[in-house]
């Protein structure tokens, strides 16, 4: 990860050529595919050089385990935001992000999730992105069962799991179809499943 240095005093307030790399990486990488971008097309869109690039990163493949942390910290962000709004309804909170999502990948240029992507262009399990997507992933199925269980599902656990490959398949037919496609309707499933786990 790149280091972090405060800026020093009377430093201009142009982001510094680390942050700057950071930021062009997650823009390129989620919209191209990491695999497809090279540490040249990087430094020129970010506007610095080559040896800025290996200072903050020892590699391609530790910039793009840090473009998916950063991916994952905004994931998260939107994910946990309903809960703001719908205090304590731990289904109203996942219904609420399921149809953002649903909105969200029924639209034109819809590119799925970053981290879902890396694990498809990334298989080998010891690969820097790989472990940081499939961690959250897996953190992601942890909090699906701590909502399915706080929503009193019958069996929680197979719940969460249904409701995650809905949002896995939403992410990939968001890519494959578009407007119009399957995606839209993923709200519809989500509360035939919960309503079907609660007994209702």
């Amino acid at each position: 990860m790149p280091v972090r240095n405060k800026p020093a005093q009377g430093a201009e307030a142009r982001p510094r050529a680390a942050d700057r790399i950071r930021d062009t990486a997650f823009e390129l990488f989620y919209r191209e595919g990491i695999r497809a971008i090279g540490v040249e097309e990087i430094v020129n869109r970010a506007g610095v050089t080559k040896p800025s690039l290996y200072r903050a990163y020892e590699s391609k493949d530790e910039l793009a385990a840090d473009y998916l942390r950063d991916y994952n910290e905004r994931f998260c962000r939107v994910f946990e935001a309903p809960s703001a709004e719908h205090p304590g309804d731990p289904k109203a909170q996942l219904l609420a992000y399921l149809d953002g999502l649903a909105s969200r990948a029924s639209s034109d240029g819809y590119r799925g999730c970053g981290l879902t992507n890396a694990v498809i262009e990334y298989p080998e399990r010891d690969h820097p992105a790989h472990k940081v997507a499939v961690e959250s992933k897996r953190s992601l199925r942890k909090r699906l069962r701590e909502l399915c269980r706080a929503m009193g599902a019958r069996d929680a656990e197979a719940l969460a799991d249904g409701l995650l490959l809905l949002i896995e398949g939403s992410y990939v037919s968001g890519q494959t179809f578009g407007r119009g496609g399957p995606a839209r309707m993923l709200g519809k499933a989500a509360r035939t499943l919960i309503e079907a786990s609660l007994g209702s």
